[in-house]
């Protein structure tokens, strides 16, 4: 193990809702080049007619390449550079509430280096009555992960709500321990929420945190996105 590794391994994180490209997509694509980010995990991309062309085009756009998800997780979709090695993925369906939008989320085991890591991301429902059974099938998953977690997720409610809290249950929230909650990320036109979160591992550390609010940024979608650079444990 290098010296280096032994600190942990480095890896840097955006989680984004992208208001399926309604916006300035030229500006999105731009926002995430200028973060250079080692994964994506997206809210809202494409999940219908065409969706594996138009994923891949959205990855290109970012300088990435598509990991998992799409239309088997209604949107939800994981890109990587090619320094993330794609080890398994899979993808999840939330029971549906009739009259009510089918969601779901999606999980890939990556690896970087020496370190191994679960990568997830869903988007909870607008009806407070429907995001706790969302939020505890989203856990359930999260909870029998055997490697380090790292899972973004649109909450559509803040750190206050029963479903945000049970997410987050035995894992770090990044905004927490970078002492940076006050950043809000929704909505870029008001913002006055943090409903947008990126939840880890203890064994993973935060280096730094940030909401990043541009004017590219506030052209570019509904949220601002989440970026953090981590250090993720070494596999044993």
């Amino acid at each position: 193990m290098s010296v280096a590794e032994a600190r942990g391994v480095p890896l840097r994180v955006l989680s984004y809702n992208i208001h399926s490209q309604r916006d300035d997509t030229a500006a999105l694509a731009a926002v995430v080049r200028a973060a250079a980010p080692d994964v994506v995990i997206v809210q809202e991309g494409p999940r219908r007619f065409r969706w594996r062309s138009k994923s891949a085009t959205l990855a290109a756009s970012f300088g990435l390449v598509v990991a998992a998800g799409g239309l088997p997780s209604l949107g939800n979709l994981l890109l990587a550079s090619l320094r993330v090695r794609v080890r398994g993925t899979r993808c999840q369906r939330y029971p549906l509430t009739p009259g009510r939008h089918l969601r779901g989320a999606v999980y890939a085991d990556c690896q970087v280096g020496g370190a191994r890591f679960l990568l997830a991301g869903s988007h909870l429902s607008t009806d407070p009555a429907e995001r706790p059974a969302q939020a505890a099938a989203f856990k359930r998953e999260l909870a029998a992960a055997t490697l380090p977690v790292i899972a973004g997720a649109d909450l559509n409610e803040g750190p206050d709500g029963p479903a945000w809290r049970t997410v987050a249950e035995g894992l770090t929230d990044a905004a927490l321990a970078a002492d940076r909650a006050d950043r809000h990320t929704y909505s870029c036109a008001d913002p006055r929420r943090r409903i947008d979160a990126l939840f880890v591992d203890p064994r993973s550390t935060v280096v730094d945190y940030d909401v990043v609010d541009t004017p590219q940024a506030r052209r570019a979608s509904d949220h601002f996105p989440v970026l953090v650079d981590l250090l993720l444990p070494v596999a044993g």
